[in-house]
């Protein structure tokens, strides 16, 4: 039986593997950084919780929950009532999110968070109406192999179906929406969705939505076509080999980038004049000698 230790923190410590498929996320990671993909994906290297991701996924469970409620049901109320329970919730499956708020003996911190949340959850109903809304899925699991092997897998906050058949996939953001140079590498996450519904349902979805809470609010919607989703695939593939390729190597170059200061693992980079942990994986002298990266139809961790 596999062991699982835990970190400092009480997160679970998983050994190092190679890598399966690809998510949107680490897809992103390797684009953005191919050290931070090595270190997530293959070393698998504990990170703090941090504050914003955590109340990012609280709001995402406060949204999941509510639709459980019937239309008239879905109120700002309704939604604020749910956030303490899910917080409770959260902290029961994760009990390293307790080091979020570690001096805080009259909760005033949790209290100041859970407001933030609030604020998120405010700016939804101020750009959607639950009411008029009818998910046939949420926090669904999708996952598809190509004609190469490749594994794609990831959750879509929610799927919509209008009366007529079509489909909308929506992602929920609590950050702000992005500039329009950087919009388009927020929607590749929405293509990246798109294509593995295609390819696993035999349909593309008419359009997809990005809802952002934080800052002013915004929606930025997409409708793909084919061609959109094919040159996906493409870029997905050619992706999935460069990963290859380092996975046999051990070769993952760290790069500078502007999330550089919020990196948990600058102790680990060689930009930060740090020392990234001994490789793991056993090497190979090229990545055509044999499959690197495992069977990509088993499930990545």
């Amino acid at each position: 039986m596999q062991q699982t230790t835990t970190s400092a923190t009480g997160a679970p410590v998983r050994p190092a593997a190679p890598p399966t498929g690809l998510s949107p996320s680490r897809a992103g990671d390797f684009l953005t950084c191919p050290l931070l993909y090595r270190l997530r994906v293959i070393d698998r290297l504990p990170e703090p919780p941090s504050s914003a991701a955590t109340r990012g996924t609280l709001v995402h469970a406060v949204l999941e929950r509510l639709f459980d409620s019937p239309a008239t049901e879905r109120t700002p109320e309704r939604a604020l009532g749910l956030l303490r329970p899910q917080w409770e919730r959260l902290l029961g499956e994760r009990p390293e999110l307790g080091s979020l708020f570690p001096d805080d003996p009259d909760g005033a911190a949790l209290t100041r968070w859970l407001a933030d949340a609030e604020k998120l959850l405010g700016q939804w109903f101020r750009l959607e109406d639950p009411t008029r809304l009818h998910p046939v899925e949420r926090e669904l699991y999708v996952e598809t192999a190509l004609d190469s092997g490749l594994l794609l897998r990831g959750y879509i906050d929610r799927v919509d179906v209008a009366p007529t058949g079509e489909v909308r996939l929506v992602d929920y953001k609590t950050g702000r929406a992005p500039s329009r140079d950087f919009e388009g590498k927020a929607m590749f996450q929405m293509k990246f969705y798109a294509l593995v519904v295609w390819r696993w349902k035999g349909v593309i979805p008419k359009r997809l939505q990005l809802v952002y809470l934080g800052g002013g609010g915004d929606v930025v919607s997409y409708d793909p076509d084919q061609a959109d989703l094919l040159a996906v695939e493409r870029k997905l593939k050619a992706l999935w080999e460069r990963i290859g390729h380092a996975v046999a190597t051990g070769d993952f170059p760290a790069t500078r980038n502007r999330l550089c200061d919020w990196c948990d693992h600058q102790a680990s980079c060689p930009e930060f004049g740090g020392t990234p942990p001994p490789y793991p994986l056993p090497l190979s002298r090229t990545s055509d000698e044999d499959d690197p990266t495992g069977d990509p139809r088993s499930k990545e961790s």
